[in-house]
């Protein structure tokens, strides 16, 4: 069967992607997948491969906006500081507000398919590039003065980008603002001259 007119891969990406989000990659069936994509059996698997590529280019597709996201909020003209913490308090918005409830793809992915090495490979390439994301900013930050100079801005990104991941995963079960702020606040320490 042919893909239907119009075919938009990355649509059909984006929703396959929010598919796995909301059930997970083993509760996800391929009729799940062909419900949200609009797309026959046959041209999911033509336009991306089986279901397992698919999570991968689905994981790709939610790194990459990470990224960007990251890249938007660092580039701010704001203290590489505020700028993290306004990223952390939108972020918070999201979890209160019901939609980040969800929790993070990449740390639901990593919590359900620890066991799956192709995986697991794919999941530490989407951290690797978050924290990079945030290692680049605060090193920009360092240069300007406004970290301190024997900070290591390696480190530091990967703390933040566990401390997210924890921030999100406490939020999926607590959407307490007050709570997620105070964590929030003890990790935003870590940036204190």
């Amino acid at each position: 069967m042919a893909r239907p007119r119009g075919f938009e891969p990355e649509l059909a990406l984006e929703r396959a992607m929010q598919a796995f989000w909301a059930k997970g990659y083993k509760a996800t069936s391929l009729e799940d997948l062909c419900e949200a994509t609009g797309l026959s059996r046959s041209s999911l698997y033509a336009a991306f491969g089986g279901k397992r590529a698919l999570l991968h280019r689905s994981l790709a597709r939610y790194e990459e906006n990470a990224v960007l996201s990251i890249n938007a909020a660092l580039a701010k003209p704001l203290p590489v500081r505020e700028a993290i913490a306004s990223f952390i308090d939108e972020l918070i918005d999201g979890i209160v507000a019901g939609p980040g409830r969800a929790g993070c793809f990449i740390g639901n992915c990593a919590a359900e398919l620890a066991g799956d090495r192709v995986t697991a490979s794919r999941v530490r390439q989407s951290l690797a590039r978050v924290e990079d994301a945030f290692r680049d900013g605060l090193a920009r930050g360092q240069l300007r003065g406004e970290l301190a100079a024997d900070a290591d801005p390696e480190a530091l990104s990967r703390f933040l980008v566990s401390g997210i991941q924890g921030l999100r995963l406490v939020g999926k079960t607590n959407p307490d603002r007050a709570a997620l702020a105070g964590i929030a606040e003890v990790m935003l320490r870590c940036l204190d001259r």
